[in-house]
C-alpha cells in the first residue's frame, strides 16, 4: 500500500496547515508528517491533550494574524513550500431564515479566510519561486444544498479563488489547486442528525461515507511531485456523491 512516505517531494517538505487542529487537518499533519514533512499547524486552538510543539495561533479572518503565522514557520523551519487550508465553518439554515450573521461568519472563515491565506502564501512562494497550495473546499461549492446558502456560496468561491490562482502564479512556480470532499466523518458532520449522514451515504456509489484519512491522501498528492504538472484542478474526493 502505497503511503505519504511513498511520495517523491514530500520528505523534508516544509507545510502549514490551516486548521490542523480540526478532523481533515489533524489527517493531513499526520500524513505529512509520516512523509517525513515539517508540518505545522495553524489553528486557533491546539487539539486536545498536550500541547503540540508546532502549533502556531492564527485568525484566518485576520491578515496580520495569517501573515504573523506563516512569518513563524519561515522562521522556524527557514522556508515554506507549501499550504494546506482546511479550515471551515457552517452555519445552516434556509435562506429566506438566514440571519446577516450568519451569512458573514461563513463568509468571513471559509472564503475570506481562504483568500487570505492564499494570499499571504503566494507572497512568500513568488519569492523563492515555487510553491504548492491545496485549498479544501466542498461538492456542495459544485452543487446547491439546501440549507446552505452561505456555504455553498464560499466554497464556490474558493474553487473560483483556486482557478484564477493558478492562473496568475504559474509562471511564478506556484501550483493551487482544490480538493472538494463529499460528507467526511468528522466533529463538524457528527452535529448532523442521523437522517442527514444517512441520506449522504445514500448518494455515495460505494455506500459509505469518508474519514479524514481518505481526504488526507489526494492532498498529499497534490502536494507531492507526482502531481508537478497539475494546477487549478479541483478534485473530487466523495465516494462518488455527485457522480
Amino acid at each position: 500500500m502505497t503511503t505519504a512516505a511513498d511520495l517523491p517531494g514530500i520528505d523534508g517538505m516544509v507545510v502549514a496547515v490551516a486548521g490542523g487542529s480540526g478532523g481533515i487537518g489533524a489527517a493531513v499533519l499526520a500524513a505529512l508528517r509520516e512523509g517525513g514533512a515539517y508540518a505545522w499547524d495553524l489553528s486557533l486552538e491546539p487539539r486536545p491533550g498536550p500541547t503540540d510543539a508546532s502549533f502556531i495561533r492564527t485568525d484566518v479572518c485576520d491578515p496580520d494574524s495569517v501573515d504573523a503565522g506563516l512569518d513563524a514557520v519561515i522562521e522556524r523551519s527557514g522556508r515554506l513550500d507549501g499550504l494546506v487550508n482546511a479550515t471551515g465553518l457552517t452555519r445552516d439554515r434556509t435562506l429566506m431564515k438566514m440571519t446577516d450573521e450568519e451569512w458573514r461568519d461563513v463568509i468571513d472563515v471559509d472564503l475570506t479566510g481562504a483568500f487570505n491565506l492564499q494570499r499571504a502564501a503566494a507572497r512568500r512562494m513568488a519569492e523563492t519561486g515555487r510553491g504548492v497550495i491545496v485549498q479544501i473546499t466542498s461538492i456542495n461549492g459544485l452543487r446547491g444544498r439546501f440549507g446552505q446558502s452561505n456555504y455553498s456560496a464560499a466554497k464556490a468561491g474558493v474553487i473560483g479563488l483556486v482557478r484564477t490562482g493558478a492562473r496568475e502564479l504559474g509562471r511564478k512556480g506556484i501550483r493551487i489547486n482544490a480538493i472538494a470532499p463529499g460528507m467526511i466523518l468528522t466533529a463538524m458532520t457528527e452535529t448532523l442528525s442521523d437522517s442527514a449522514r444517512e441520506r449522504a451515504c445514500s448518494e455515495t456509489a460505494l455506500g459509505h461515507l469518508g474519514v479524514p484519512q481518505d481526504v488526507a491522501g489526494p492532498v498529499v498528492f497534490l502536494l507531492s511531485e507526482l502531481a508537478r504538472h497539475v494546477t487549478g484542478h479541483v478534485l473530487v474526493v466523495d465516494g462518488g456523491q455527485i457522480a
